[in-house]
């Protein structure tokens, strides 16, 4: 295992961008607004959810709805846009790497190919000047972190300007299956909202139940898998334990383990950035790293970056 951020050191000069390759690069007002709308009602969803918990209650039917399609998202975003497409933690078969470019595109956090060009860049600056979302942007007095935070959670993604997709993620825009995905984002959109709606109907035959769906397995679970996700860019660089040594503040906080599916054991994914698996201390719940050695047992992944031993004990700082 190499100590480099993985395929992000391929292509990071700064030579002109080949045609066409720069979409994407820039936000206009009108991507921003929707950018907004799709962070908002999703955010809102999850407050009401609690009031409407309290006062209706909700199924069995909607809680399995949500808890799956939270879990084939978030994975999509934990071990295929982050540990396979942004770092090359495994090699793929063709249909898995398809399939997880397509489950990480339903959590809409943006198409595979932005998402992978931004966290390269972060990867690059961690904490440092350039970093597209580090909480210690403004300073370490209590006021600029609390900036920070808000900024690194959510601030950031506003930005006009974005990380440069020729530059920082020239494999995936060879990769014609990626970039069909990518390219096809809105339909992915459409679909993470339907399909809740969807199965709801049909299990419940009822258009009550394709409300409740939609409202459960769609906002409310892409509402709370955006914050967890966010939150790793945030909470994790400033809160919790600094157990190995990198060259930033990641640190890691037990608390979001479960819900992030794993991928709150930050601060040794920034000192082991290309490890298949951020959770390597006993105790240290890492559902993506055990759903990678499901893949690799059938022979769907190979290749496979697990933690060295050796190289875990040297960078250890706390007992």
């Amino acid at each position: 295992m190499v100590d480099v951020a993985g395929p992000a050191s391929v292509g990071l000069g700064d030579g002109a961008a080949p045609p066409g390759m720069l979409t994407g690069d820039r936000q206009g007002p009108w991507q921003r607004l929707v950018l907004a709308v799709f962070i908002a009602v999703p955010s809102l969803a999850v407050p009401a959810a609690v009031w409407i918990a309290w006062g209706w209650g909700v199924s069995w039917r909607d809680v399995a709805i949500a808890a799956v399609l939270y879990v084939v998202t978030g994975s999509g975003i934990t071990a295929g846009f982050h540990r396979h497409f942004t770092h090359g933690s495994f090699r793929a078969r063709r249909g898995l790497r398809i399939a997880l470019a397509i489950a990480g595109s339903l959590a809409i956090e943006g198409p595979v190919i932005r998402w992978v060009a931004d966290h390269r860049k972060h990867h690059q600056f961690s904490d440092r000047d350039g970093d597209p979302h580090s909480p210690w942007r403004y300073g370490t007095s209590a006021w600029a972190v609390a900036k920070g935070l808000v900024w690194a959670h959510v601030g950031w993604m506003f930005e006009p300007a974005q990380a440069p997709q020729h530059r920082y993620a020239p494999d995936l825009l060879a990769d014609r299956d990626v970039v069909r995905v990518s390219r096809s984002f809105p339909l992915w959109v459409a679909v993470s909202l339907l399909l809740p709606a969807a199965c709801g109907g049909l299990l419940a035959l009822s258009w009550q139940g394709a409300l409740t769906g939609f409202f459960w397995g769609g906002l409310v679970r892409i509402g709370l898998l955006h914050h967890v996700t966010w939150s790793v860019n945030s909470v994790c660089h400033v809160f919790g334990k600094r157990q190995f040594a990198s060259r930033d503040r990641s640190t890691n906080v037990w608390w979001l383990a479960l819900p992030s599916l794993g991928e709150s054991w930050h601060n040794l994914h920034h000192a082991e950035p290309t490890s298949a698996r951020h959770g390597v201390l006993r105790g240290q719940l890492d559902p993506s790293a055990r759903l990678i050695r499901i893949w690799e047992a059938i022979g769907w992944a190979w290749d496979v970056r697990w933690p060295d031993p050796a190289r875990i004990a040297a960078r250890r700082l706390t007992p």
